[in-house]
Protein backbone atom coordinates (compact mmCIF):
# COMPACT_ATOMS: atom_id res chain seq x y z
CA UNK A 1 0.00 0.00 0.00
CA UNK A 2 1.38 3.53 -1.34
CA UNK A 3 2.18 5.86 1.60
CA UNK A 4 3.79 9.39 1.74
CA UNK A 5 6.50 10.42 3.70
CA UNK A 6 8.09 14.68 3.38
CA UNK A 7 11.38 15.21 2.26
CA UNK A 8 13.23 17.78 4.51
CA UNK A 9 15.21 20.46 3.28
CA UNK A 10 18.60 18.81 3.79
CA UNK A 11 17.22 15.40 2.47
CA UNK A 12 15.99 13.35 4.73
CA UNK A 13 12.89 11.68 4.90
CA UNK A 14 10.92 9.02 7.68
CA UNK A 15 10.07 5.46 7.25
CA UNK A 16 6.57 4.86 9.10
CA UNK A 17 7.71 2.74 12.37
CA UNK A 18 5.00 0.06 11.30
CA UNK A 19 7.12 -0.28 8.39
CA UNK A 20 10.54 -0.09 9.56
CA UNK A 21 9.52 -2.77 12.44
CA UNK A 22 8.24 -5.09 9.77
CA UNK A 23 11.36 -4.92 7.37
CA UNK A 24 13.85 -4.65 10.64
CA UNK A 25 15.54 -1.80 10.46
CA UNK A 26 16.70 -0.26 13.58
CA UNK A 27 18.50 3.08 13.97
CA UNK A 28 21.49 3.17 11.50
CA UNK A 29 19.79 0.53 9.75
CA UNK A 30 20.64 0.40 5.66
CA UNK A 31 18.23 0.50 2.43
CA UNK A 32 19.89 0.22 -0.68
CA UNK A 33 18.21 2.90 -3.43
CA UNK A 34 17.71 1.96 -6.99
CA UNK A 35 16.87 4.24 -9.35
CA UNK A 36 14.98 2.94 -11.96
CA UNK A 37 12.62 4.56 -15.15
CA UNK A 38 9.43 3.83 -13.37
CA UNK A 39 10.62 5.32 -10.17
CA UNK A 40 12.28 5.05 -7.21
CA UNK A 41 12.95 1.13 -5.39
CA UNK A 42 14.07 1.03 -1.77
CA UNK A 43 15.50 -2.34 -0.22
CA UNK A 44 16.86 -3.45 2.55
CA UNK A 45 20.16 -5.21 2.38
CA UNK A 46 18.77 -8.72 2.59
CA UNK A 47 15.99 -8.27 0.26
CA UNK A 48 18.51 -6.80 -2.57
CA UNK A 49 20.41 -9.68 -1.82
CA UNK A 50 17.15 -11.93 -2.70
CA UNK A 51 16.73 -10.17 -5.60
CA UNK A 52 20.40 -10.33 -6.92
CA UNK A 53 20.11 -14.03 -6.10
CA UNK A 54 16.67 -14.66 -8.10
CA UNK A 55 18.33 -12.61 -10.91
CA UNK A 56 21.17 -15.32 -11.37
CA UNK A 57 18.83 -17.78 -10.79
CA UNK A 58 17.18 -16.84 -13.84
CA UNK A 59 20.14 -17.07 -15.78
CA UNK A 60 21.78 -19.82 -14.88
CA UNK A 61 18.47 -22.01 -14.15
CA UNK A 62 19.92 -25.36 -12.68
CA UNK A 63 23.14 -25.21 -14.08
CA UNK A 64 25.26 -25.70 -11.16
CA UNK A 65 28.79 -24.60 -13.28
CA UNK A 66 27.70 -21.68 -13.45
CA UNK A 67 29.84 -19.71 -10.74
CA UNK A 68 31.55 -16.96 -11.83
CA UNK A 69 35.63 -18.71 -11.00
CA UNK A 70 33.93 -21.66 -13.88
CA UNK A 71 32.82 -18.67 -16.37
CA UNK A 72 36.17 -16.93 -15.90
CA UNK A 73 38.11 -20.36 -16.29
CA UNK A 74 35.99 -21.27 -19.39
CA UNK A 75 36.78 -17.95 -21.31
CA UNK A 76 40.78 -18.58 -20.52
CA UNK A 77 40.30 -22.11 -22.12
CA UNK A 78 38.40 -20.60 -25.00
CA UNK A 79 41.14 -17.57 -25.51
CA UNK A 80 43.62 -19.67 -25.09
CA UNK A 81 45.39 -18.02 -22.49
Amino acid sequence: MPFQVTITPIGRMSLPADIRKRLGLTSGGALLVEETEDGVILRTVAQAIAHAQALAQQYTGDNTDASVDTFLARRREESGE
